[in-house]
């Protein structure tokens, strides 16, 4: 994805080289053939190493394939990208209580262990697969603007403001079971000023403007919400879960990276400088404390007490470029549409 969308917005070859490098190894070596859907992992060599479907990876292989269609017009890619959306919609959506249910084994079939991680819940239906899913559609809708796949981003939109949005908070809830039925009290930031965005960006996509006004209001409220995690350098810590007396103060490098886009769109949404503002300190927060201007890339994290963490992946199973690549990319267009360069930001 970052590849693609670097060489769509820069035209640089080398982007377009990486790419190409990635797409065609995924189109090649990451599709069962036998029973649908990607691989979770493979052996080095190629051959699957985890064959578990989790939903939150098929829709992560969409959104991949639907912008390396979109930056090089590679056929296969789109075809591919569809295949997997019909899959999801086949195996993962609750015809009953609505949503996507998260994990199946290799066959599709009812799973027992459905974390996505080890310090995930074992719940049914959880936020972070919805918000990727949500995000995968969008970009799918970019470029193949189906009935089918609008009504069903349409729905994902109503799940998150009438279900997966706490009304009384704004912050985002987890975990479910199967009936919607909230299985937890943690609140993580970093999704939360995410979800504000990618959920205005999916309802301008559809072009509804009916349901604009209620999506405005809640992705507000969400950035609102989100506020509470802010400290005074600028930066967003990581979580916070009262039931349990627990805050991670760490600045972790994705967090940061959708704090600068979460608050710079709601400064394009309102007009408010205050939120405009909130994202350039949250920039300038990345600039001095989380990029490496030696070894190049960003930290992981910086730890509560200031240090950096150096124990954990510059690049990795769970860090790569696509959260402070896709700032870039963001701060990039939106200042360039909006003409915030002329305005000294």
């Amino acid at each position: 994805w970052t590849f693609s969308a670097a060489y769509e917005a820069l035209k640089e070859p080398t982007y377009l080289n990486t790419a190409n490098r990635a797409g065609n190894y995924i189109l090649s070596n990451f599709f069962d053939e036998e029973n649908g859907g990607t691989y979770w992992s493979l052996e080095s060599d190629g051959t699957p190493l985890d064959t578990k479907k989790q939903i939150y990876s098929q829709a992560f292989f969409i959104f991949a394939l639907s912008q390396y269609y979109r930056a090089t017009g590679n056929q296969e890619s789109l075809d591919r990208a569809i295949e997997l959306f019909h899959i999801i919609e086949d195996h993962s959506f609750d015809n009953e209580h609505d949503g996507y249910l998260e994990a199946f084994d290799h066959g599709w079939y009812e799973i027992a262990d459905l974390r996505l991680s080890e310090k995930d819940a074992n719940e049914k239906k959880t936020m972070n697969t919805h918000l990727h899913i949500l995000e995968a559609y969008t970009t799918l809708f970019r470029v193949w603007p189906d009935e089918k796949l609008g009504r069903q981003l349409r729905n994902m939109v109503m799940i998150f403001t009438d279900r997966i949005v706490d009304s009384r908070s704004g912050h985002l809830n987890l975990f479910f079971d199967e009936q919607w039925n909230c299985r937890s009290t943690l609140i993580s930031y970093g999704h939360d000023i995410e979800a504000s965005w990618l959920i205005y960006e999916a309802a301008s996509v559809l072009g509804d403007k009916s349901m604009m006004t209620r999506v405005r209001e809640v992705i507000l409220k969400i950035v609102s919400a989100a506020e509470e995690g802010l400290q005074a350098d600028g930066s967003m810590i990581y979580e916070r879960d009262d039931a349990l007396g627990h805050t991670d103060h760490d600045r972790h490098w994705w967090v940061q990276a959708e704090t600068v886009v979460g608050f710079l769109n709601a400064w394009e949404v309102t007009g408010d400088e205050r939120f405009l503002e909130k994202s350039m300190r949250c920039y300038d927060y990345i600039k001095n404390n989380l990029i490496d201007r030696v070894h190049g890339e960003w930290y992981w994290s910086i730890k509560s007490d200031g240090t950096v963490n150096t124990a954990d992946d510059k690049a990795g199973f769970w860090k790569c470029p696509y959260h402070n690549g896709r700032m870039c990319l963001e701060i990039m267009a939106r200042s360039t549409e909006h003409g915030a360069h002329k305005k000294g930001h």
